[in-house]
């Protein structure tokens, strides 16, 4: 796979984020940034060094500007972007000190869900290493759905590694739709996200993490990686062999807002770089930490050099 243009193709939505450290009630000043969780997950890898194609609908509103400009200066490859006559979605985030998070999604017939298998095209496909899609994505639209169907499985048929992330989030959809939507893409995954204090719960109703993980390789998954956040790391099984626990780097958190997205970026962009995934996960343990000691789901995604100075420290 080494002579593909692209390491990485992730698909889905990007919204305008509205953050402050008020109480959304209380907050007269609310700061603009952007988030998504494929977009996230797409600038994780590419602020790592891995080359990075991000496929979305993009709408015609007074964020239209922004949301492009953001993404030119990220590098992100977007010859695959749609233009679509509708407005951009957006969520509010409240980071409030001791009180619990506040998140409020705007994002009924936005742009992303205008996407369709006509977005999806075959050659650019191919051109890949690996192809990332979420719940979320599917969420978005029944024609998302399709699109995100046919993207893998153009990518399963040339032997193209597929990721996916249930992330489910009852903001979102609900626990029936969650299943729907990993019942109909888990036969053509390779790798698996899922957390254990969301979607295992949601989608599995079983405890053991040993039976989860044979549930999900008797699918034919060949890495499952299960994120833990009471057990403080992550469990990644390859090809039904031995399980590994890889600890969070670090307990001292800001914001966790999209560390699960920033931790799948990283994990590809090193399955991209031919690490075993149990090395991944510990390279993508210190992305998503130094993200979640920062604000916001991208401001504080780190680069190459500070991740691998601490890798190399380590290993």
């Amino acid at each position: 796979m080494s002579d593909k243009l692209l390491d990485l193709i992730t698909i889905g939505e990007s919204l305008v984020e509205f953050s402050t450290n008020q109480k959304l009630e209380n907050a007269e000043c609310l700061h603009k940034y952007y988030g998504g969780d494929s977009l996230v997950t797409a600038i994780a890898a590419k602020r790592l060094n891995s080359k990075v194609g991000f496929i979305t609908a993009l709408g015609n509103d007074p964020f239209k500007g922004f949301l492009l400009n953001c993404w030119e200066k990220e590098g992100l490859n977007l010859d695959h972007l749609k233009h679509v006559d509708c407005k951009n979605g957006l969520y509010m985030v409240s980071r409030a000190e001791n009180e619990e998070k506040e998140f409020i999604y705007y994002r009924n017939k936005i742009a992303p869900a205008k996407l369709s298998i006509d977005d999806i095209s075959e050659e650019y496909i191919k051109n890949a290493k690996i192809v990332y899609a979420s719940g979320i994505t599917q969420s978005l639209s029944l024609q998302a759905r399709e699109a995100v169907k046919k993207a893998f499985t153009i990518a399963k048929d040339n032997n193209i590694l597929t990721a996916y992330d249930p992330n489910y989030s009852s903001l979102i959809s609900t626990k029936e739709d969650a299943r729907e939507y990993f019942d109909e893409i888990i036969e053509l995954t390779d790798i698996l996200f899922m957390s254990s204090k969301y979607d295992t719960k949601s989608i599995f109703d079983i405890d053991s993490l040993e039976n989860i993980i044979k549930a999900i390789t008797d699918y034919g998954v060949q890495t499952v990686v299960i994120k833990s956040s009471m057990d403080k790391g992550y469990f990644v099984n390859n090809n039904q062999r031995n399980t590994v626990f890889v600890p969070f780097y670090t307990d001292h958190v800001i914001d966790t807002t999209s560390s699960g997205d920033a931790f799948n970026g990283a994990f590809l962009h090193a399955t991209a770089e031919a690490y075993s995934p149990a090395e991944a996960a510990k390279i993508a343990s210190i992305a998503a930490g130094i993200q979640a000691q920062g604000i916001g789901a991208v401001k504080s995604l780190p680069y190459y050099d500070e991740v691998y100075k601490i890798y190399k420290s380590e290993e």
